[in-house]
């Protein structure tokens, strides 16, 4: 599932910043409750990491790096948190990879969709 960021509204993953000290695999899932609605069990295992430039209010550039951890979706829930603020959508691996901007996302994506079953 690919969601919109509420900046610039690009298709993107869910992603966002760990709280206190939850792990990362962890702070994914949440991310993924709060952004798109999406329940399920998170892999400990990342699928991957890429950087991208974060666009503060100020304006300033900041380079973050995202790690990827895939989720198996149980439940799609019809009210989330960020509901009125995000789109999401279902798309393929095919459609993602021309959806997303972040080349080395594309990468990701496609390396999982090739075998997600090794991602436990």
């Amino acid at each position: 599932m690919l969601i919109t960021s509420r900046d610039t509204g690009r298709w993107v993953l869910p992603k966002g910043w760990p709280e206190a000290r939850e792990p990362l695999c962890e702070a994914a899932a949440r991310e993924a409750g709060e952004e798109a609605g999406l329940r399920g069990s998170v892999s400990h295992l990342e699928a991957g990491r890429y950087f991208y430039a974060k666009v503060l209010a100020s304006g300033e550039e900041v380079p973050c790096e995202v790690l990827v951890f895939p989720l198996h979706v149980d439940k799609v829930a019809d009210r989330w948190k960020e509901k009125h603020s995000r789109t999401r959508k279902w798309v393929s691996s095919s459609e993602a990879v021309r959806m997303i901007n972040e080349p080395d996302l594309c990468q990701i994506i496609a390396y999982f969709c090739a075998d997600p079953h090794s991602f436990p």
